[in-house]
C-alpha cells in the first residue's frame, strides 16, 4: 500500500507540471497563431489546451484508483484508471476529429483566401515541438516507474502534441514559402495523429479490463522464481490477468504429498510472499496445492525438503 501511496504523489507531481506547461504553451501559441494568421498554429494550441483537460482526467482517475477496497468493491478500484484512459481517449478523438474539419474546410474555401503565416507562428511551432518531446519523455519516464496506464496515455498524448506541432512547422514553413494551402492542410495531417494515439490508448485500456494475461517476459520470470522456491517441486499452472495497472496472479503448485498440511501450507505462503515481493506490480498471489507423486518427489525428510520433481494434480491442497 505505501508502494501505491508514492506512486500515486508521484503521477500527481508529474500531472501539476504537465497542466503548467500546457496552460503556458496554449497561451503562447494561440496567441502566436491569431497575431501570425495560422490555422495550424490555432490547432495546435486547441490540442494542448485539451491536454491540460485530459491531465485532470487523468488525475482524478489515478485517485479514485488509489482508493481502498470497500464492501461493494473488495478487489479495490484499479480499473477505475483505465475508465480514465477511455475517457482521455474520447477527448483526444474528438479534438482530432475537429481540427481535421476545420482545415479541411479551409481547404475546400479556396486557396485564394488563404494567407501565409508570420514568422511568429513558425517560432511557436518550434518551441512547443521542443517543450512536448520533454513533457512526453518525463511522464513516460514517471509513468514506467509507478506503472501507470493512465500516466502513460498522458505522456503519448504529449508525444501527439509534438507530432502535431512538427506538422504545424512544415505547414506553416511552406505557407511562408509560397504555398499557403500547405497551413490547412497541416491541420488535416495532425488530425490523424491525434485520432491514432487516441486508438492506441483506447485499446490498451480495454485490453487492461476485460482480464487480459500479462505480458510473456513477465509470465516467464514469475514461472522461474516459483520453480526456484524450496519445496516447488513443480508448477502445475499458472494463470494472470491484468487489473488496470496492476495484476493477478493463480497458480497451482506441486509439493511432496507426504508432507503435513501445516508444512505444505507454510511453502505455499512462502511462495505466495515471495511473488508479491518480488513482482510489485502483482496485486495478488493465491497459490494452490497439488501433491506431487511420491517416486519422482525428492524430500529430505517428511516436513519439507527441495523437490525437483515435477508433480501433477490430485485431490490434496491447500492456499496460501
Amino acid at each position: 500500500m505505501r508502494e501505491a501511496d508514492e506512486g500515486r504523489r508521484v503521477a500527481m507531481r508529474v500531472s501539476r507540471v504537465s497542466i503548467a506547461l500546457n496552460l503556458a504553451l496554449t497561451a503562447f501559441k494561440l496567441a502566436a497563431g491569431l497575431l501570425a494568421r495560422s490555422g495550424a498554429m490555432v490547432s495546435d494550441a486547441v490540442h494542448s489546451a485539451s491536454d491540460v483537460f485530459s491531465t485532470l482526467v487523468v488525475m482524478g482517475g489515478i485517485n479514485l484508483a488509489a482508493r481502498q477496497p470497500d464492501r461493494d468493491h473488495p478487489y479495490g478500484h484499479e480499473r477505475l484508471e483505465c475508465v480514465a484512459a477511455i475517457l482521455l481517449a474520447a477527448i483526444l478523438a474528438a479534438t482530432g476529429a475537429a481540427i481535421g474539419a476545420q482545415g479541411i474546410a479551409q481547404i475546400c474555401g479556396g486557396q485564394g483566401e488563404l494567407a501565409a503565416p508570420g514568422t511568429l507562428a513558425l517560432t511557436a511551432a518550434a518551441v512547443s515541438i521542443a517543450v512536448k518531446e520533454w513533457m512526453f519523455r518525463y511522464t513516460r519516464r514517471a509513468a514506467r516507474r509507478v506503472r501507470s496506464g493512465a500516466l502513460m496515455a498522458d505522456a503519448w498524448h504529449h508525444r501527439s502534441d509534438a507530432l502535431s506541432s512538427v506538422g504545424a512547422f512544415v505547414g506553416i514553413l511552406g505557407a511562408r514559402l509560397g504555398w499557403p494551402i500547405l497551413d490547412p492542410l497541416a491541420s488535416a495531417v495532425i488530425s490523424l495523429f491525434i485520432c491514432k494515439a487516441a486508438l492506441d490508448i483506447f485499446c490498451d485500456a480495454v485490453e487492461k479490463m476485460v482480464d487480459k494475461a500479462c505480458d510473456p517476459q513477465t509470465v516467464q520470470a514469475i514461472a522461474a522464481a516459483v520453480r526456484a522456491r524450496e519445496g516447488v517441486a513443480g508448477l502445475d499452472e499458472m494463470r494472470t490477468r491484468q487489473f488496470g495497472a496492476r495484476a493477478y496472479v493463480d497458480m497451482e503448485i506441486a509439493v511432496d504429498g507426504r508432507l503435513s498440511l501445516e508444512a505444505a501450507h507454510r511453502i505455499a505462503e512462502g511462495v505466495h510472499r515471495a511473488v508479491e515481493a518480488e513482482f510489485p506490480q502483482i496485486k495478488h498471489c493465491m497459490v494452490h496445492v497439488n501433491p506431487a507423486r511420491p517416486e519422482r518427489a525428492i524430500a529430505t525428510g517428511p516436513e519439507g525438503g527441495q523437490q525437483n520433481a515435477v508433480g501433477q494434480k490430485g485431490a490434496f491442497g491447500g492456499e496460501g
